[in-house]
């Protein structure tokens, strides 16, 4: 199987309708791509790479809806609405059974948020996906990183940390053992974006700031209050828990809790004023929110524990290069 019969096979999808605001998809040297009126377009890449970001057992459907879902998730941060995405994919082989595993996860997670294929590459190589997402914001109304005010409240949806205690079950450690089930595995695998909470707070007046947890709860909220030049209190007794995490010992918890990576949740910022408008937002969306703190003057986090009791950790969040 040659590469355009690669692509002919898995990727072109000649009977799905593409939406209106894509004028152009796979097939020609470039896509087009029409936002409405009075909207910026929202871009995004990330890449996942064998061995780094998972492992080479991986369900190839689950690697499909993964390799999506963390673009989708990033458009989600900024309460943009998905428009189209192009995939680069490096191959050792073209392997007919496996392509056609991860193009189904893949379109499956693509039509389910009306964010259809209109480009990318393919070529030989160590297996490497790399997909750039594009959306579409209401001009101003994109929720920035940069945006956090002293006083706001500080929220997280879902819950974070099942992901990290499924990583380190597969990787056979001890601490980890008895955290079996198909729930945390799809946590790891499977992340939900959450698309829609970030396209009802983008609508919201009061709310700021947000970004997506992919490197974990400590250090992604670093980076908020870095760019908005602010601090914050976090009240780790708030958070909300997952039964196998609260089962954990303290330290392993905690880990979980705060330094776990690839939760893909929404953490944000939002005026106290907005309270309701943003259990709306929720509402609206489904998807569960819990107030978490505060964005606070001057800078660095504060971690408080049962009964406002300060925490002294030394967490961070995942680099790539430290």
């Amino acid at each position: 199987m040659g590469e355009f019969e690669l692509i002919r096979r898995h990727f072109q999808r000649p009977g799905v309708q593409l939406p209106a605001d894509v004028s152009l998809g796979v097939g020609d040297d470039g896509a087009l791509l029409r936002p409405r009126p009075g909207h910026e377009l929202a871009v995004s890449t990330d890449m996942l790479v064998q061995d780094r970001h998972f492992f080479a057992s991986v369900d190839p459907a689950a690697l499909g809806h993964k390799a999506l879902a963390v673009n989708l998730s990033d458009l989600a941060a900024m309460g943009a609405v998905p428009l189209g995405f192009t995939l680069a994919l490096a191959l050792p082989e073209a392997d007919d059974a496996w392509l056609s595993a991860f193009a189904r996860g893949l379109f499956a997670l693509a039509d389910a948020n009306t964010c259809p294929l209109v480009g990318g590459d393919t070529t030989r190589g160590p297996l490497n996906i790399c997909i750039t997402v594009f959306g579409q914001v209401r001009t101003g109304r994109a929720l920035r990183r940069s945006a956090a005010h002293a006083g706001d409240d500080l929220y997280v949806s879902g819950r974070t940390g099942e992901a990290r205690l499924a990583l380190e079950h597969q990787r056979g450690t001890d601490w980890a053992s008895a955290a079996t089930g198909v729930h945390l595995r799809d946590r790891l695998e499977r992340p939900s974006p959450r698309n829609a909470l970030g396209v009802a707070l983008a609508s919201v007046d009061g709310a700021h700031a947000a970004i997506d947890l992919s490197d974990g709860l400590v250090g992604d909220l670093g980076h908020i209050l870095a760019a908005s030049g602010v601090g914050a209190e976090l009240d780790v007794a708030l958070l909300p828990v997952a039964p196998e995490i609260a089962a954990l010992p303290e330290a392993h918890r905690l880990e979980c809790l705060l330094a776990g990576g690839d939760d893909y949740e929404l953490l944000f910022t939002a005026a106290p004023a907005a309270r309701d408008a943003v259990l709306a937002a929720a509402v609206t969306s489904q998807t569960p929110v819990t107030r978490i703190g505060r964005i606070t003057e001057g800078n660095g986090l504060r971690l408080r524990g049962a009964k406002g009791r300060p925490l002294s950790l030394r967490v961070q969040g995942f680099d790539h290069f430290a």
